[in-house]
């Protein structure tokens, strides 16, 4: 398999996490959808990243739908999401809120990348990073209620990778909580996964040294 979409996006962070876990190895083409737009929408008509190309030569989109397909894969006893039931419920709308969160926080990048600055409006920008740091404080709350537990269940789930990938990306890019200072639970949840060597063997380029972005971007 091939993995298209760079490691600095939580969605392809999280399907790169995913195929670690579950000991499907793949090979990473770290194509940008900016420099390398043209390439990916061989594989995507969207030209957008995440994107899957299998064996067989079928181009698999959005993390989401990937997600699921390597969860079939695995089999339903090694699947990162849980089958059915309450726990599913409960992991799905985790990752609901952590994607929403991080999309948010896209939208305010691509104000500052995509717009010239006179035409870049600031009620929207700040519309999106209340979403963003709202979405932030419901994954707090969950984390604080599971007592330094996994989000769901009783070992690691899609929802635990999914909000850790979001999590380090909003640090990266915002410094959201570069401490843990605003959002412990959720800080502890990040660092705990982020040491296991599924997370480690697919950091983001800046992991090592985060670089701060202006919140008005």
């Amino acid at each position: 398999m091939i993995l298209i979409g760079m490691f600095d996006s939580p969605f392809v962070r999280r399907v790169a996490v995913s195929l670690n876990f579950l000991g499907l190895p793949f090979e990473h083409r770290n194509w940008s959808v900016g420099k390398d737009f043209e390439s990916i929408r061989k594989y995507n008509p969207l030209g957008r990243v995440p994107t899957l190309v299998l064996a067989n030569g079928d181009a698999l989109v959005e993390s989401a739908a990937i997600l699921d397909y390597l969860d079939e894969v695995a089999g339903p006893k090694r699947a990162l999401l849980p089958a059915s039931g309450r726990a599913r419920r409960d992991a799905l709308q985790l990752m609901a809120i952590a994607t929403g969160a991080a999309e948010k926080g896209v939208l305010q990048i691509y104000e500052s990348a995509f717009r010239p600055e006179h035409k870049r409006h600031e009620p929207w920008i700040e519309r999106c990073r209340t979403q963003m740091q709202a979405a932030m404080g419901a994954l707090e709350a969950q984390a604080k209620s599971r007592g330094g537990r996994w989000l769901v269940g009783d070992s690691l789930s899609q929802a635990d990778i999914t909000v850790t990938c979001v999590a380090t990306f909003l640090n990266l890019a915002f410094q959201v909580d570069p401490e843990s200072s605003i959002y412990p639970a959720l800080g502890e949840l990040k660092d705990r996964c982020e040491a296991t060597p599924e997370f480690a063997a697919v950091k983001p380029p800046a992991f090592a040294a985060p670089q701060p972005v202006a919140q008005s971007a």
